[in-house]
């Protein structure tokens, strides 16, 4: 019974979710502040490729948890920062309803990148990040 009890207690801590970040495979290696960078727009060119971040819907708890670790910032300061970038002609990465949607864009167009739970991952795609929770 304590073996059944701890093999349950460690499959269920086990068991967290995992994300990731993912690009076509044309898509150089990219450190986790230039996916920052590329997600905010202040790196817009990577080896003569436009950078083309894609988000997932606002609502999507998927988004919230890649603002959280790889934007590093609240819902609310990455509103701030859209407004003020607003005013100076930049607008925000797009946003796709889902990560079938996510996963054939980036298919189809070299530069774009995104984040999608690992269990949607396929060999089509490159993993630039890779986190859990």
């Amino acid at each position: 019974m304590k073996l059944f009890l701890a093999i349950f207690l460690l499959s269920n801590i086990a068991s967290g979710h995992e994300y990731v970040v993912v690009a076509n495979k044309h898509m150089e290696d990219l450190s986790p502040s230039q996916i920052k960078a590329i997600f905010l727009k202040k790196l817009i060119v990577i080896n003569d490729l436009q950078a083309v971040p894609i988000n997932l819907d606002a609502r999507d708890p998927l988004r919230a948890k890649f603002e959280q670790q790889i934007l590093q910032m609240s819902f609310d300061r990455l509103q701030a920062h859209w407004t003020k970038e607003h005013y100076l002609g930049h607008r925000p990465p797009i946003s796709l309803k889902s990560q079938e949607s996510v996963k054939a864009f980036i298919k189809k167009v070299d530069g774009s990148i995104g984040y999608i739970e690992m269990d949607n991952m396929d060999d089509n795609l490159k993993i630039l990040y890779k986190w859990s929770d």
